[in-house]
């Protein structure tokens, strides 16, 4: 099974520019999208709905904020809309699908914000995640959690750490959060298939033409659950695929 996640930064963006997001990479079965920034309603019905494809959507309350989706080849046995908690549920950041005892999650965590602003918010979200990463094992189901963390786990995930240390997405607490994550088990699995590897990011700003000097950071994710991971055999960063400020991973899990 091949996954895809990206971080579309506006699927209606992505439409202006005649991307297809399940299209950038060929041959996935299941597609996770985060910031996809709109509700079905206000896509055409070759967006919302693709031919050939399964479409769930959780969007923002607030419109033209947030959102995450999944697009599946086959029908999932089950759909999971968020945490069952409103403060995190009502910006459309978690939605996952059940095939079996395998959970392929969509997450788009948080930003904590300039002065960690909304870093406790942050914070809590990251131990949602947690308790529902606990309650899909205790289920005896394994777990792919795939999405756009805001969090460079480790210097070697940004260019230039030294000068970002007091910035979102780099702060000690994020990072601190992240270890505890690893320390519980979870599997960051291209850091696993390419350990000691610099200049691995998923974001680029599109000041200074970052992209192209490759001054990015790794935000965006592969994460597996401690029986599954050995599975995912496979963590690509598809840096070629253009449309968002984010490009897409593909993860591979060996049937």
């Amino acid at each position: 099974m091949r996954c895809l996640s990206w971080n579309v930064n506006g699927i209606r963006a992505l439409e202006k520019k005649a991307i297809l997001a399940w299209e950038a990479v060929p041959g996935c079965d299941v597609v996770c999208l985060q910031e996809t920034k709109a509700h079905p309603g206000q896509l055409p019905e070759g967006i919302a709905s693709p031919a050939g494809w399964h479409a769930f959507w959780s969007s923002a309350r607030k419109k033209g904020y947030s959102g995450v989706a999944v697009l599946t080849r086959e029908p999932p046995d089950e759909l999971i809309e968020g945490f069952g908690e409103a403060r995190f549920d009502e910006e459309g950041r978690m939605l996952a699908v059940r095939f079996g005892r395998l959970v392929v999650a969509s997450a788009y965590f948080p930003n904590s914000q300039p002065g960690g602003k909304r870093l406790d918010y942050k914070l809590g979200f990251c131990a949602a995640v947690e308790r529902f990463l606990s309650a899909q094992r205790k289920k005896r189901r394994q777990v792919l959690l795939l999405g756009d963390f805001n969090i460079a786990h480790q210097p070697i995930d940004l260019a230039r750490p030294e000068s970002n240390e007091s910035n979102p997405g780099y702060l000690p607490e994020e990072r601190a959060w992240f270890d505890r994550f690893c320390e519980l088990g979870y599997r960051d699995r291209f850091r696993d298939l390419h350990p000691g590897e610099p200049g691995h990011y998923t974001w680029w700003s599109y000041r200074t033409r970052a992209r192209e000097r490759n001054v990015g950071w790794r935000l965006d994710y592969a994460a597996a659950t401690p029986g599954l991971a050995d599975r995912v055999v496979e963590v690509v960063h598809h840096a070629d695929v253009l449309g968002s400020d984010h490009c897409p991973l593909s993860a591979v899990i060996e049937r």
